[in-house]
């Protein structure tokens, strides 16, 4: 059970930040314990994590702010294992280097600005900037499963909705709805199928030879005959 002092801390930090909350960053604390925070980290531009929406939780001990918390990430990202704790100065990883007068403000600060980082450390791995992105895409849609996120972040689900649904007007801009485009494609088909035989037919038509005519024949015969002649009639 969390210490009273633990909880007005919490509580008092958790005001501060509705006030001033920190950037790209929303954090919020569970509805039935104190002690466990979710957050989502936004990536920034310019970063492979551009357009990533990256969930996690701060689980703080009793004994807050006295010791430090543990730190998860939960969406798949590129730079943190998921489901494993994430070891940084001011995590239960380094007890030693916490101080008493950092707060969740300056623990999700760390946290953002360590994720942007290249820095290895353990439950840190190492993938490519085009991985990285490609796990931003999907970040808010896999955040959209999980119960607590979506109980906890209605505006991202909000967002995401509206995402989907711009996706869903572009497909209806590209193809009107309610038009099947498959007989417009047969209709061109067939109608290039009739100009090609209407070529071909006339290509032959042009190529075929003309039989000779009989009468013409018969002249070219007589006319030959007579001029054979004219020397036995000069006879």
């Amino acid at each position: 059970m969390a210490e009273k002092s633990c909880i007005k801390r919490l509580q008092k930090e958790y005001r501060a930040l509705c006030k001033e909350p920190v950037s790209h960053v929303v954090t919020r604390p569970s509805p039935s314990d104190i002690l466990e925070w979710h957050y989502v980290l936004e990536g920034s531009e310019g970063t492979p994590f551009a357009g990533g929406y990256y969930y996690g939780k701060i689980k703080f001990p009793p004994e807050y702010p006295y010791k430090p918390p543990g730190i998860t990430m939960i969406t798949p990202n590129g730079r943190f294992m998921t489901q494993k704790k994430i070891c940084l100065s001011m995590s239960d990883f380094h007890p030693e280097s916490w101080n008493p007068m950092w707060s969740v403000s300056s623990i999700l600060t760390g946290l953002l600005s360590f994720m942007m980082d290249n820095s290895p450390t353990t439950g840190s791995i190492n993938t490519t900037a085009a991985e990285k992105q490609r796990l931003a895409k999907t970040s808010l849609s896999f955040n959209c499963k999980i119960p607590t996120f979506r109980k906890l972040f209605p505006e991202y689900i909000d967002k995401y909705n509206k995402q989907q649904q711009l996706v869903s007007d572009h497909l209806s801009e590209e193809t009107p709805q309610g038009e099947n485009p498959k007989p417009e494609i047969e209709k061109l088909v067939n109608s290039s199928g009739e100009e090609v035989k209407k070529a071909d037919k006339l290509r032959d038509t042009r190529n075929r030879k003309h039989p000779f005519p009989t009468w013409m024949m018969l002249l070219l015969f007589s006319i030959f005959g007579i001029v054979m002649a004219l020397p036995l009639l000069q006879l």
